[in-house]
């Protein structure tokens, strides 16, 4: 499928990406890869959840923050 629209470039270098293009990304990322004067757009997978098989249990986000924190100041800071 070939799909061929035209988006201006904003003062800030934005440019909008039609409906259609979004939904063939089926991502909210993008690569830009420039290669011989041409400029091409690749999707990059949502990796969120990628790693779920790997951890014992859900531990929110702010606790496991707060965990390796606690981790670090304990290894700078050894009591002795």
């Amino acid at each position: 499928m070939i799909i061929v629209k035209t988006s201006k470039i904003s003062s800030k270098g934005q440019i909008t990406l039609p409906s259609a293009v979004r939904a063939m990304l089926k991502s909210d990322l993008v690569r830009i890869v420039v290669e011989d004067g041409n400029i091409r757009l690749e999707a990059v997978p949502d990796v969120g959840g990628s790693l779920k098989a790997y951890a014992a249990r859900y531990q929110p986000f702010e606790e496991a923050r707060e965990q390796a924190w606690s981790e670090v100041v304990r290894e700078q800071n050894p009591r002795t």
